[in-house]
């Protein structure tokens, strides 16, 4: 009946593991010894195949919902190096920009001098400063500013 099953696959093209005897005809099937013999019986309905294993999408509707409403995103749902969400380079762009802005607006609003403008701006190029913080205490503490402190963001 092994083999028969087999045959039965291959004419079907499908897996051994699907082919399914019908117990009535278990007989029938024991005579038939041909390939044209197996596919009378598959025609008949004798030797069928059974569906395939389908798998409920329940769960992952559940979950795609969850997303949506920005669940599931925590550090261990991550995956990637330290700097595949947010490139050095992106993190280093949004830094830079912020402090440039920053220096901008002290100028404009005469606060700073053009020389002290520019040893500022070299500074945050170069990295000296980590955040915008950093440049507002850099700049009280060497008393860089023109005005009153108040009106510093």
């Amino acid at each position: 009946m092994k083999s028969k099953k087999q045959l039965a696959a291959k004419i079907m093209k499908t897996s051994p593991k699907k082919v399914k005897f019908v117990a009535d005809a278990l007989e029938e099937i024991k005579k038939a010894i041909t390939r044209s013999d197996i596919r009378g019986l598959i025609a008949i309905k004798k030797i069928v195949r059974s569906g395939t294993n389908e798998h409920s999408r329940a769960g992952a509707r559940k979950i795609a919902a969850q997303k949506r409403k920005g669940r599931r995103k925590g550090k261990g749902s991550k995956k990637g190096s330290k700097h595949s969400i947010v490139t050095g380079k992106e993190k280093w762009m949004a830094k830079i920009r912020v402090q440039r802005v920053f220096l901008k607006d002290l100028r404009d609003k005469k606060m700073l001098t053009s020389s002290n403008y520019q040893s500022l701006y070299r500074k945050s190029k170069g990295g000296y400063f980590r955040n915008k913080r950093h440049i507002k205490l850099y700049i009280t503490e060497h008393h860089l500013i023109e005005k009153v402190e108040k009106n510093v963001k």
